[in-house]
């Protein structure tokens, strides 16, 4: 069975769990996906006051992220992929922060046996996955004040459609709405999306550009173990 839902605050309890996906394609996954994929260890935090003892355990370490879109204090880097794929200090481990996409990581992790980080960047290896280990999957989007945002259905659509194909059931009606909106869109479709129109009209469109420019090209997945996103290469 695949579910789709959107992530608020707190994942809710569910039973007979195998694995959850947690998409925050603008911008947390990505952008610890392609940490992770450059060679760089990477840790998410679920919150500011988690982020300091995290990265006070770790050797000089690159904090990474924003809260409701401002880079906090201290921080080296805004939650970009764009600027981490730039970024050439690869032996320096990463703590990244988001407003709820990394505490939907750091949830995930905690709730199932299994939970793993997804973007556009590696569709297929995640549906893969799923299908050969994991009976009844999760796919959890990050809300943006409180809303699914366009890119992250795009995403557990995309997922959840191929793993339907493969023999899953679906788990409810939301789930079925998700896919009959998204499963066939292209990226484009929210290209001017609230989310791509933040980046624009705050001079990230690199990083709009980067996510649109990076579809399906990574072979792997990446799982994550207690707050360390994790690379597991296929193929």
């Amino acid at each position: 069975m695949v579910t789709i839902g959107c992530f608020h605050e707190h994942l809710p309890e569910h039973d007979a769990l195998s694995a959850i996906v947690a998409v925050d394609v603008i911008r947390a996954t990505t952008t610890a996906v392609t940490a992770v994929a450059s060679g760089r260890r990477c840790f998410a935090a679920a919150s500011l006051e988690a982020a300091v003892p995290l990265a006070a355990r770790l050797d000089n370490p690159l904090l990474v992220g924003e809260l409701g879109g401002y880079m906090p204090y201290g921080f080296h880097l805004q939650n970009s992929p764009a600027q981490i794929e730039r970024h050439d200090e690869i032996g320096r481990p990463m703590v990244l922060l988001s407003t709820s996409g990394t505490r939907l990581m750091c949830e995930a992790a905690a709730a199932a046996p299994a939970a793993y980080a997804a973007c556009l960047r590696n569709i297929t290896a995640q549906v893969a996955e799923l299908a050969e280990r994991h009976p009844r999957v999760l796919l959890y989007g990050a809300d943006s004040r409180g809303q699914f945002r366009e890119e992250d259905q795009l995403v557990c659509a995309w997922i959840a459609t191929r793993l339907v194909d493969a023999g899953y059931a679906m788990g409810d009606e939301p789930t079925r709405r998700v896919l009959e909106c998204w499963a066939d869109a292209s990226p484009k479709a929210f290209a001017d999306g609230p989310s791509s129109r933040y980046l624009r009209e705050t001079g990230q469109v690199h990083d709009l550009d980067f996510v649109l420019g990076h579809v399906d090209d990574l072979d792997a997945t990446f799982p994550i173990a207690e707050t360390e996103i994790t690379l597991r290469a296929r193929g």
